[in-house]
């Protein structure tokens, strides 16, 4: 569609206040100033108006307080998945963006917008999730000072990034990482000879977990939720 047409239909902007903004070069198309209204732009197109993505209405975006013993996925013939726990007209549009293992419980965000989810689960983004992690053992400074400045993990020959760590009780600390690897968190934790006995994700970017939710329930993000995602 015209990109005039797109901003108008994302924002509360009119065609005319759309050509003006486009002309004085305060709108983006995948990351390129653009000066023409009439350009042709596809649905999936990155368009930020003043350096904020807008979106076509239609997207969906939720946050989940996901319980334990349900999955990560859209289907699975034997388990439970978070998709379940939705209305069939939002379950129909969404996929998750950055799964939680079976076990883990807390936020999970769901979307119909691929271009934002990316932006969540991409491994350029470096998107932070931070972590209440309950541990057997009560942590060391001396594996608290690894998990700050980066740790091998059994198999692997590339250290994980530095990670943020603040200590909440004796066996109990919010961990912050920028990274996606397979179990890492409990890995990491393995890897300075801890175990994790209970994980929570707390928040991803700027998106923390509403505390109203209650295990198994979602909202709507707010739209400014959506936007700390797409800067």
């Amino acid at each position: 569609m015209r990109l005039d047409q797109f901003i108008a239909s994302s924002t509360e902007l009119s065609r005319k206040e759309v050509k003006k903004a486009v002309g004085k070069g305060r709108v983006q198309v995948n990351g390129v100033t653009v000066r023409s209204a009439n350009l042709q732009v596809d649905d999936d197109a990155v368009v930020a108006l003043d350096g904020t993505k807008v979106h076509l209405p239609g997207h969906v975006y939720l946050m989940m307080n996901k319980p334990a013993g349900v999955i990560s996925a859209t289907t699975d013939s034997s388990q439970p998945t978070a998709i379940d726990l939705l209305p069939s007209d939002f379950g129909s549009k969404v996929h998750i963006a950055g799964r939680l293992d079976k076990d883990t419980t807390g936020l999970l965000l769901l979307t119909s917008d691929g271009q934002w989810s990316h932006q969540i689960t991409s491994p350029r983004r470096d998107c932070p999730k931070t972590y209440q992690v309950e541990l057997a053992e009560p942590l060391s400074s001396e594996a608290k000072t690894k998990l700050e400045t980066g740790l091998l993990l059994k198999d692997e020959d590339k250290p994980t990034l530095p990670a943020r760590v603040v200590t909440c009780s004796d066996t109990s600390i919010e961990l912050t990482i920028a990274e996606g690897r397979y179990h890492q968190v409990k890995r990491m934790l393995a890897a300075v000879g801890n175990h994790v006995t209970g994980l929570h994700r707390l928040r991803i970017g700027e998106i923390t977990l509403d505390p109203a939710l209650i295990p198994g329930q979602y909202r709507e993000l707010t739209e400014d939720e959506i936007r700390s995602i797409a800067r």
